[in-house]
């Protein structure tokens, strides 16, 4: 799965990685959590330009009866993306990009909960695979929301759970955000795990298991021992 990631790439690395014609207005986030916005790329209209906008983060379906449900759809399995109701149609036309350089997982020890900071080898910025959805209540409040598809975990992340986050290499994001392509087998096969080979994760202290807590300090490495108090 994917609860807590971050994003704090310099906003010229981000243009050139993501092919973006501007320069995107983005704040250092070291802690980003499910209901907040979060700096997806996709093609919203028919001209074909790629644009950097912020969503929030948990998904809400169009038919939904009220928007607090998107709290519990942060998530998509790739396996049933193309059949869940809340899902399948965002999945063939509202495919997006969400922006991230490193995620976190948890390790279960015993009653102990280690997190553990995953990132790529490079240190670049990278994709989630995500979809997108527009909701408009009652009162004619839009809003515009957005969830991260996961997949089975790689070796690296086994470890630490069984689930991880799709990351989509430059080379697909093209065929990924066009809202044209429509090949529904074709699109789940992108939704892999990235190679281990390729990824980097360390552990870090417990300030990331609070959400205010969003400094570069979330990210550093400590010792397992220092984590246990010994």
């Amino acid at each position: 799965m994917c609860g807590r990631f971050t994003l704090s790439t310099d906003t010229q690395k981000i243009a050139e990685v993501f092919r973006l014609g501007h320069l995107p207005v983005i704040g250092p986030r070291y802690n980003i959590a499910p209901t907040q916005p979060v700096a997806c790329v996709r093609i919203p209209a028919a001209d074909g330009e790629r644009r950097l906008e912020h969503l929030q983060w948990g998904l809400v379906p169009p038919w939904a009866s009220r928007p607090d449900v998107g709290a519990s759809m942060i998530n998509a399995r790739s396996e049933t993306i193309d059949s869940k109701p809340a899902f399948k149609h965002a999945f063939r036309r509202r495919r997006c990009l969400i922006v991230a350089d490193g995620f976190y997982e948890w390790e279960k020890i015993g009653r102990n909960r280690r997190p553990h900071y995953i990132a790529l080898e490079s240190g670049e910025p990278f994709g989630f695979a995500g979809i997108w959805e527009h909701y408009q209540d009652e009162h004619g409040s839009e809003l515009e929301t957005c969830a991260i598809i996961t997949c089975g975990a790689n070796e690296l992340l086994a470890p630490l759970h069984h689930r991880m986050p799709v990351i989509l290499p430059p080379d697909v994001h093209d065929a990924w955000l066009d809202p044209e392509r429509e090949d529904v087998a074709a699109l789940r096969a992108m939704l892999g795990p990235f190679p281990q080979a390729r990824m980097q994760r360390h552990l870090v202290g417990p300030q990331v298991n609070r959400v205010g807590n969003d400094d570069p300090s979330c990210i550093e490495p400590v010792e397992s021992e220092w984590l246990f108090g010994a």
